[in-house]
């Protein structure tokens, strides 16, 4: 069971194989020698390539599952799909026994092709536990034990300090950090989330733990709290991190900001809910009531990639002194549940623009100034729409006083390869401001 779980959707022969077998099942659906099924053929593209865009149409505007168009490439892939939906129907309607049935299995094989093809795009699911919830199911509640403040034994460090400075890796120290769940109640914003999910790097393990900094991080939308160790493969960046920091890194805490996969809080205090109270508030009370951390705002961070990218965005601009480092992986200019701003600020705000306006980020990066502030922005080289944003923000972030840095990752779209290989970066970037480097 273990080695199905284990299997790799993104880079190991498993994709390799069903592409394979899908161009075998397409030569299967499209070759028959007659003029009148080449005719079909060509009336069946054409309505597949209809069907994809209506199919985008809908996830936009009636789903609401992003407020943009999804990427040329994904809108192609899931062309081909209903193309080989279409196919099989024809030879259901009109061919020979055995065409009727291997049409079917064909069909099925292109489909799970697409399916793998459009996966390996976003990079969201790594490995077939991912997809089955296998790969996060044996993650346990972060106990009393785990989670107390230890006033006696933790290090005796001023906060204000650089944590390297006083740090002396203990003998037998773990070479890997735990991941635990738990849940952070709305206590100031009435906000319910969903399962979170907390790093503790090898560190926190010591006899006597040091006040190590935090970082919050935020997933995309749609998606969860999970995302961040299936796709975002955290826990293995953070201990790469730790091996390389004398077994120091940032405890992390991925907390849920909308509820359900499909729904969009952003991340504001709106008609939809207050989960700009929920992450400016209930989250940092809860961390430092519950975890052994730096309580000083200078050592923590916020993050997150695209919807993820765009709250922390929102945080560093809406909360400088809660989250003075901010790490915004393809994040939006604004919040946004459609591509017409007029609905975002009648669904969420009543209509009131006046009062949207007063705090999404450009606004606040115009209005206010940012000295204190650090932020390191990246984006898929590939993902035309967000490094725009990302040029747009991050020009309004170095006027308005912030320490900046820019990064395009090579050969990535809109896709978790941008958290992947970002991520690293920008922990080593932030280290000096986390008090973990100098």
């Amino acid at each position: 069971m273990n080695f199905i779980s284990n299997l790799d959707l993104i880079s190991g022969p498993l994709p390799v194989v069903l592409a394979v077998l899908a161009c075998i099942a397409g030569a299967v659906l499209l070759l028959r020698w007659n003029r009148r099924w080449a005719i079909s053929v060509v009336i069946a593209a054409v309505l597949a390539a209809i069907l994809a865009w209506a199919i985008n149409w809908y996830v936009v505007n009636v789903a609401a599952l992003s407020a943009y168009d999804l990427p040329l490439q994904v809108i192609a892939w899931i062309g081909v799909g209903v193309f080989a939906f279409l196919l099989m129907v024809l030879h259901l309607v009109s061919s020979r026994w055995w065409r009727k049935i291997l049409a079917p299995v064909a069909m099925a094989l292109v489909v799970a092709a697409v399916a793998m093809q459009v996966n390996i795009y976003y990079g969201a699911y790594r490995t077939v536990g991912d997809v089955t919830g296998a790969s996060t199911a044996n993650i346990s509640p972060l106990s009393p034990t785990t989670a107390a403040k230890q006033p006696h034994s933790a290090l005796p460090t001023k906060t204000s300090a650089q944590i390297i400075d006083s740090w002396v890796k203990p003998a037998g120290l773990p070479a890997a950090g735990t991941v635990k769940s738990a849940q952070i109640p709305g206590s100031i914003s009435g906000f319910t989330g969903r399962t979170a999910y907390v790093y503790l790097p090898p560190a926190y393990q010591a006899p006597s733990r040091p006040l190590l900094p935090v970082v919050v991080l935020i997933p995309g939308q749609p998606g969860g709290p999970a995302d961040w160790l299936k796709a975002g493969q955290l826990k293995q960046i953070m201990d790469a991190f730790a091996a390389s920091h004398q077994g120091l890194a940032p405890v992390v805490v991925v907390p849920d900001v909308t509820g359900t996969d499909s729904a969009n809080t952003m991340c504001m205090d709106s008609q939809i809910a207050k989960t700009d109270s929920y992450l400016a508030v209930d989250v940092p009370a809860w961390i430092k009531s519950t975890l052994t951390v730096d309580p000083n705002p200078q050592h923590w961070a916020v993050g997150g990639f695209s919807f993820g990218g765009t709250c922390a965005l929102q945080m560093a601009t809406m909360h400088p002194k809660t989250y003075p480092s901010a790490i915004d992986l393809s994040g939006e200019a604004e919040p946004a549940l459609s591509a017409d701003r007029a609905v975002t600020i009648q669904q969420a705000f009543g209509g009131n623009t006046a009062a949207f306006d007063a705090v999404v980020p450009l606004t606040l990066l115009a209005k206010n100034h940012y000295p204190d502030s650090w932020m390191y922005f990246a984006a898929g080289a590939q993902d035309a729409r967000f490094t725009g944003y990302m040029d747009q923000v991050s020009t309004a972030a170095k006027s308005s006083g912030m320490t900046i840095t820019t990064h395009g990752v090579l050969g990535a779209g809109h896709s978790w390869e941008v958290p992947v290989k970002a991520m690293p970066l920008a922990l080593t970037w932030l280290a000096p401001r986390l008090g973990l480097a100098h």
